[in-house]
């Protein structure tokens, strides 16, 4: 499988960058390599083309602007040195955003994620629809964190708990066992999670859901994950889960 890629960005070294890191992937075919997104649209018109790394802070016509006016854009991976456009990113369909400066490891990364979509574009699915045909979920279950170089996506499902660390954050996941570290408060995270989060320490924010037992100061995540409760949320965890207790203490 080939996928045939176009490279966007209006910076010389960067683009060479990107081209130079595109010819290292195997299954990455660079059809060409613009230094704008009037120069994109040219190629997009002559060519087949399966996606595109693109930038996004670009002069006349921005990246960002340039893949909303496509009619049927191809497959798109953002490259920015701005992580606020991280979100919107992701609201145009993006498989991935890269945030510069990245290394091989990270485009490798979003060249892997580029090319298990066009597998999955390709799956057939039960009654002949494919899987590219259904509308993806909504966001509203997800947060954006800016870990490494790059901005991540995880659901609130997943987390298991957040841990505080001086400035930064770690953010346990049932699905990986490394966690994401992201530099951010843990006031700032506490404000935006919903109700079934909880500080029940300084240092630590729970997810409710994710609770196996609780015994006298520690609350279990798992078997072998326990978090002690502070003096100062006592109070507050102990009336959850006496809304929740049913039977005679």
């Amino acid at each position: 499988m080939s996928i045939r890629v176009l490279a966007v960005d209006d910076e010389p070294l960067a683009l060479q960058q990107l081209a130079a890191y595109i010819k290292k992937v195997p299954f990455l075919e660079l059809v060409a390599q613009c230094e704008s997104a009037v120069e994109a649209v040219g190629v997009l018109n002559s060519e087949p083309v399966d996606a595109l790394f693109c930038d996004i802070n670009m002069p006349d016509l921005n990246g960002m602007d340039f893949v909303k006016s496509l009619s049927a854009p191809p497959l798109i991976v953002f490259t920015t040195a701005y992580s606020e456009y991280a979100v919107e990113g992701f609201r145009v369909n993006a498989v991935d955003y890269l945030l510069k400066p990245f290394g091989l490891q990270d485009f490798m990364r979003a060249a892997n994620r580029l090319k298990e979509r066009v597998e999955t574009r390709h799956e057939p699915s039960q009654g002949g629809e494919s899987r590219n045909d259904r509308r993806e979920p909504a966001d509203e279950d997800a947060i954006f964190v800016k870990t490494d170089y790059r901005v991540v996506k995880v659901s609130l499902g997943d987390i298991l708990y957040v841990e505080g660390m001086s400035e930064y954050l770690k953010l346990h996941l049932a699905s990986q066992p490394k966690p994401v570290i992201t530099l951010l408060a843990m006031k700032n995270l506490e404000e935006r999670l919903p109700r079934n989060f909880m500080r029940i320490h300084r240092s630590y924010i729970v997810n409710l859901d994710k609770i196996t037992e609780v015994n006298k100061n520690r609350v279990f995540i798992t078997a072998n994950v326990a978090l002690p409760i502070g003096d100062s949320y006592k109070e507050q965890f102990g009336s959850y889960i006496e809304a929740k207790f049913l039977g005679k203490g």
